[in-house]
């Protein structure tokens, strides 16, 4: 009680004596008389803080106590290792400076052996020193960390006044950036370390453990701090404002933005808060740069910015409330979030851009985040509540076999996520950076479609809803004989001037093709474009080939394609066949096909694609050229076939070759049927055959019946007299007339009945010296198509005038 007396009895020291700090703290603690009855309980605070602290004092002595303790000892070991080696370089001068010869063995020896071992001493004496002072320097750095942490975390479960947490927030704040400074000292040690000892792997592991522990402290408290400062300032803004001016507004809100608003300390302490988890995430960069290896590091090192997060999580929460009112209105879903995304995202750019680079994030736009989190919101909602109910009716429909609105819906919301992104696109734009220029990682997060990224089996469904819905849409536009007789306006492809007289037929598969191309196009990633393409444009184009195929066979199977209307049906097909076969080459030079045809498929097993490098589309194609090669070829055929059956008496008539021709006729009359027969056929197949394919046509006509007429004439065992080799000249004139329409040279299209002509007309010595030199001879006379057997046969069969 006496010590109480004193106590209380002892004057106060003035107040000019006292420290600043002190009447601050008297100012704040003691305003008005009601506040001294509760002086007790403060000065039991004060001592349990002086207590605490003392406590901390006393760790922190042991500590330094004990850590130069080691140094001591460690210390002592390296100079008695480094006086040993002194030792031994004083031996080796004296030895040698010695010139006596008996000490030559033992210099050698020296020199040889010990002088190198003993270098090798040294750097590890050096190594050891190197690697102490290393685990010394790092242990002190995350000691410090760690105290930070304990510190921070420590006055974070402690209850305090707003006054006192106010004051609490500011040295939270300041211990993080301290903590968050040193981590960064720690990470350029060990980067160091790394490059220039890379078998210290035991102490990065060890100094990566106890950062570890310590992020998983400091992290989370940073952004449990961030969110308490933005719960203080409003964020986020209420959004009643923008939903109750509906949907289809077009002109920004009034709302103003908390953020933009702020004023002074307020502003500043946010500021400081905003570069403090910028550079926490700088640092976690880091580290995983150092830590990842392989090809996918730069995908796992590309992460959301942290601070833009903590900004779009509270909106994307208080936006679904107003979501679950419109699951059958998705178009308001998208008008909502493009709104919230237009509004916000100058002033959140002209904000927090300055920031994020004072923070050294390099690669990140404030304008690319704040969309892409938004969307990425978005994308989170629609993978969780929309798509689900789309898919068990999906499900639902399948099992009852009775069709339902879920194909329609699905489609319908693919269409408003597709002119969604293209909103997108431009609001993008507007900061001045092209789409084309934009990393493919970074498109997938600036477009909803990325929902069907994440689930393949989804992209799947809508590519056979997709691939439907087209089907049932050629089916009706497709339908009568009008789309097969009505040539396509303007079918002349960019690349040429050529005119394939195409039925409208494939324009609407075309028109088809394209939609679904386009649709393909609005995919982030490539992959996915490609499966895409693969899943509903090639069973398009099978489906194409189906219809030509068929309507081919029951052309042929009606008349064996003998009458002129079976042939136009089957030109037709031709005609149609080019045309697209034309147009699909042409869409695959452009750069969009290039990507997907080098993109290789990471699914195990296979890859869309059966060649690397090759075309997305060079199946189909190389399917759609057979289907022409083949049926073109098919007409040659049945020409040829006709011509053959018209000219067989003629081909079996010996003796007209022995006989004058008949008078008044300048070709023989069994001939006259069978080039009638060509001429129709052939008048037929130009005005309905497109131009590229009617050359093959004639062509192959031209090779089979050079064949078909030197077999069956000219090695038929016919005896040629001079007035037999005149009538088949005339005849082979006509006949190469015929041709003459469509080539200068038609002579050169029947090589072997040419040179077998030439051979006829050779008179009997000439033959005789042609034959008799072999194959050089006849190639010297002209002879190059024929073999020496063949070219003996019809010299044989040579009858000249005795």
């Amino acid at each position: 009680m006496e010590s109480a007396m004193v106590a209380t009895s002892l004057p106060l020291p003035p107040a000019s004596d006292l420290a600043a700090l002190a009447v601050s703290f008297l100012n704040e603690r003691f305003q008005s008389k009601e506040d001294l009855s509760r002086t007790a309980s403060l000065v039991s605070e004060l001592d349990t803080q002086c207590v605490d602290l003392d406590r901390q004092l006393i760790e922190l002595n042991s500590r330094l106590g004990a850590s130069l303790v080691a140094y001591s000892s460690f210390s002592d070991g390296i100079h008695g290792r480094i006086g040993a080696i002194i030792a031994k370089l004083d031996e080796l001068g004296s030895l040698t400076g010695d010139s006596d010869p008996k000490s030559d063995g033992r210099g050698k020896k020296i020199l040889g052996e010990e002088l190198p071992a003993l270098a090798k001493e040294v750097a590890r004496v050096e190594t050891v020193r190197a690697y102490a002072e290393t685990t010394l320097k790092l242990d002190s750095l995350i000691g410090d960390v760690e105290e930070a942490v304990s510190s921070t975390f420590s006055k974070t479960l402690r209850k305090q006044s707003s006054a006192q947490a106010s004051e609490a927030l500011n040295l939270l704040q300041e211990a993080g950036r301290q903590a968050i400074q040193t981590l960064g000292k720690i990470e350029d040690a060990v980067t160091e370390v790394t490059k220039a000892r890379p078998q210290w792997t035991h102490l990065v592991s060890a100094v990566d453990h106890r950062v570890d522990r310590a992020l998983a402290i400091l992290r989370p408290q940073a952004i449990a701090d961030h969110r308490a400062l933005l719960s203080s300032l409003g964020w986020p803004p209420p959004l009643s404002a923008l939903s109750s001016s509906g949907p289809d507004a077009s002109k920004p809100s009034s709302a103003p933005n908390p953020l933009f608003t702020m004023q002074g300390d307020l502003k500043l302490q946010y500021c400081e808060n905003f570069l403090s988890l910028c550079r926490l995430q700088k640092l976690q960069s880091r580290r995983k740069s150092r830590q990842l290896e392989g090809e996918y590091r730069e995908i796992a090192l590309r992460q959301p910015l942290w601070a833009i997060e903590e900004l779009v999580n509270p909106i994307s929460l208080a936006s679904e409330r107003h979501f679950s009112k419109w699951t059958d209105r998705p178009e308001f879903i998208f008008a909502l979030v493009y709104k919230i995304t237009r509004d916000y995202v100058d002033s959140l750019v002209e904000l927090l851009q300055p920031l994020v680079d004072e923070a050294n994030l390099v690669g990140y736009s404030c304008r690319e985040e704040w969309i892409g989190s938004m969307i990425s919101s978005l994308c989170t909602y629609l993978a969780k509540e929309i798509f689900p109910i789309y898919v068990s009716q999906l499900e639902e429909e399948s099992i009852s076999g009775v069709k339902s609105q879920a194909r329609t819906l699905w489609l319908h919301l693919v269409d408003l996520m597709m002119s969604f992104d293209k909103r997108i696109k431009s609001l993008v734009a507007n900061s001045g950076i092209s789409f084309s220029l934009i990393e493919e990682r970074n498109l997938q997060k600036l477009s909803s479609l990325s929902v069907f990224c994440d689930r393949p089996d989804w992209l799947e469904l809508w590519a056979g809803i997709e691939l439907n819905d087209t089907l049932d849409k050629l089916k009706t536009e497709t339908e009568g004989e009008r789309i097969w007789t009505k040539k396509v306006q303007g079918a002349v492809l960019m690349s040429g001037s050529e005119d394939y007289r195409s039925p409208a037929i494939s324009d609407c598969y075309l028109r088809s093709l394209s939609s679904v191309i386009d649709r393909c196009r609005s995919l982030p990633l490539v992959s996915f474009r490609s499966k895409f393409l693969r899943l509903v444009g090639a069973p398009t184009i099978q489906k194409f080939l189906d219809c030509l195929l068929l309507r081919c066979q029951e052309a042929e199977g009606l008349t064996a394609l003998t009458d002129g209307a079976a042939l136009i049906k089957v030109a037709n097909c031709v005609n149609a066949s080019r045309y697209f076969e034309s147009v699909l080459k042409e869409w695959c030079e452009d750069i969009f096909f290039i990507e997907m045809g080098s993109e290789q498929s990471d699914e195990p097993g296979g890859s869309f694609l059966e060649e690397p490098g090759r075309g997305i589309l060079d199946q189909e194609i190389k399917k759609v050229e057979e289907f022409r090669t083949g049926w073109t070829e098919k007409i040659s055929v049945v020409v040829l076939r006709g011509f053959d059956a018209l000219a067989r008496d003629y081909m079996k008539n010996r003796r007209q070759w022995q006989e004058k021709g008949e008078e008044g006729w300048s070709v023989s009359k069994s001939f006259v049927g069978a080039l009638d027969h060509l001429q129709v056929k052939m008048s037929i197949i130009q005005e309905s055959l497109n131009r590229i394919d009617f050359v093959c046509v004639w062509r192959n006509l031209a090779d089979g019946m050079d064949r078909t007429l030197f077999v069956g004439v000219l090695l038929g065992n016919m005896k040629f007299h001079n007035s037999g080799v005149k009538r088949f000249s005339h005849d082979m004139e006509v006949l190469f007339g015929v041709f003459g329409s469509w080539c200068l040279r038609p002579e050169g299209f029947f090589p072997k009945i040419s040179e077998g002509l030439k051979l006829l007309r050779m008179d009997e010595k000439q033959l005789k010296d042609s034959l008799a030199g072999g194959r050089e001879a006849l190639k010297e006379h002209g002879i190059r198509q024929l073999s020496v057997a063949e070219a003996e046969k019809i010299a044989k069969n040579r009858v000249f005038a005795s």
